[in-house]
C-alpha cells in the first residue's frame, strides 16, 4: 500500500490524450467510481496521481495481486503487548478520511475483494466490516478508482458485468506519435530526434501482431530507454535492454526485434 498526501504537492507530469481529465472531475463531483481500462504502461497510475493533486485529495494506492484479500483492504486484529487491537486497512482508511482509493489491477485480487467494494460502488456508499459487525458510511469526498488490463486478463480473470457496470469507464491507449515523443522529452530530457526515433520503433513493434507477444512496447518502456540514452548508454544497447528484453525471453524474437530497432535507431 502506498499512501500519498496529494494535497498541496506538485502535480506529476501528465500528457492528456482526450477528455479523461474532464470525465474524472465530473465523476468525482457526482461520487461515481471510475474504472481505467488499457494496456500496461499507458499512464493509468500516473493519471490517478495527477488527478489527486488537481483535486487536492489524498491518494491511497493498492497494487493488487493474486493474494490480495478483503482482509488486506479492510483491516485485521493484531496482538500488541497484552492487547488485541484493530488496525484499519487502506480501504477502511480511505472510506473514513475521504481519500481517493486506487486499486491497481483490481481483477488480480481475490473474488472477496470485489464483494467488499460493491456496497461502495452504488447508492449506499458504505463499507461493512464483518469482523467488527459495523457499517462505515463513506466520507463525502471518498472516491474509488480501479484499473484493469483487458488484453492481459482475457481468458484468465475477467471483471463480471455486475461489477463493471458499477463504474464509469475511461479507456487508455498509447498516445499519438507527437504526444508520446513529447512525453519522452519531458520525462527524460532526451533530444527530440532521439525521442521521435524511439516512438517510431515502438509503433513498428506494436504492429507486429504475428510475434504473439503477451504485451507490447509501453510508453513506460520508452521512457526508460530514453533515460538510459540521455545518461550516456549507447542507443542500441538502451533499446535492447529497456524496450526489447522486457517483452520476451525467446532468443529468436529478441534477435528479430533488435535487427528491426538497429535499422531505425
Amino acid at each position: 500500500m502506498d499512501v500519498a498526501e496529494a494535497c498541496g504537492t506538485t502535480a506529476p507530469f501528465y500528457q492528456p490524450t482526450g477528455q479523461e481529465e474532464a470525465v474524472f472531475r465530473h465523476a468525482f463531483r457526482n461520487r461515481i467510481p471510475v474504472l481505467l481500462k488499457g494496456p500496461t504502461g499507458t499512464g493509468k497510475s500516473r493519471f490517478v496521481e495527477y488527478m489527486a493533486t488537481q483535486l487536492r485529495q489524498p491518494l491511497i494506492t493498492v497494487s493488487c495481486h493474486e493474494e490480495t484479500s478483503s482482509t488486506d483492504l479492510i483491516g485485521r486484529f493484531i496482538i500488541k503487548g497484552a492487547e488485541t487491537i484493530w488496525i484499519d486497512g487502506p480501504l477502511t482508511t480511505a472510506v473514513k478520511t475521504g481519500a481517493i482509493l486506487y486499486l491497481d489491477e483490481v481483477a488480480e485480487a481475490r473474488p472477496d475483494v470485489i464483494v467488499a467494494i460493491h456496497p461502495l460502488t452504488d447508492h449506499r456508499r458504505e463499507l461493512f466490516i464483518d469482523k467488527l459487525g459495523t457499517t462505515v458510511p463513506a466520507a463525502e469526498s471518498f472516491m474509488l478508482v480501479a484499473s484493469f488490463n483487458p488484453g492481459y486478463q482475457r481468458g484468465y480473470k475477467e471483471l463480471k458485468p455486475s461489477t463493471r457496470q458499477r463504474f464509469a469507464g475511461i479507456s487508455f491507449r498509447y498516445p499519438d506519435a507527437s504526444s508520446e515523443a513529447a512525453i519522452l522529452i519531458q520525462e527524460s530530457g532526451v533530444e527530440e530526434g532521439v525521442a521521435t526515433r524511439l516512438v517510431k520503433i515502438a509503433a513498428r513493434i506494436r504492429n507486429l501482431r504475428e510475434l504473439g507477444l503477451a504485451e507490447t512496447v509501453s510508453t513506460r518502456l520508452l521512457v526508460d530507454a530514453a533515460k538510459l540514452i540521455h545518461s550516456g548508454l549507447p542507443r542500441r544497447l538502451a533499446v535492447r535492454t529497456a524496450m526489447i528484453e522486457p517483452l520476451t525471453d525467446d532468443d529468436e524474437t529478441i534477435a528479430a526485434l533488435c535487427d528491426l530497432a538497429d535499422l531505425m535507431i
